[in-house]
């Protein structure tokens, strides 16, 4: 079961580093090179969205369904196994979010770079006319 979170541990970072590489200041010919990049990438990197869709419906069902340890019959060790399920589900919950987070970011930081484009290229045109 670790290895679905190892998978979107690396996934959200892969998505950081790119959004980051997408912010930082760059030469317009290196910046133009690295969206288109990027774009491509774009489509199929979208399975991370139903994916942690899926992972966050998980949690949710795990969540429901989860054994209660409130009584007084409860051990400390079951208590701290109980209350260490919650962190993991909350921690795996804010993966999830950050993954589909961060793909939208990408998504309209490459959006708003090609409407730049366009629209630099509308204005040069006018310029020279």
């Amino acid at each position: 079961m670790a290895l679905q979170w190892m998978i979107l541990t690396y996934v959200v970072a892969a998505e950081a580093a790119i959004a980051v590489l997408l912010t930082l200041p760059s030469p317009k010919f290196v910046k133009d090179r690295l969206v288109s990049l990027i774009s491509l990438i774009l489509q199929p990197a979208l399975f991370v969205v139903p994916f942690a869709g899926f992972q966050l419906l998980d949690i949710y069902w795990k969540n429901e369904h989860r054994l209660t340890c409130t009584s007084e019959i409860c051990t400390a060790a079951e208590r701290d196994r109980y209350e260490k399920s919650i962190y993991k589900a909350q921690r795996n919950g804010v993966l999830c979010a950050a993954s589909i987070l961060l793909y939208w970011s990408v998504y309209r930081i490459c959006k708003y770079h090609k409407e730049i484009q366009s629209l630099e290229e509308v204005e040069k045109r006018y310029k020279e006319q």
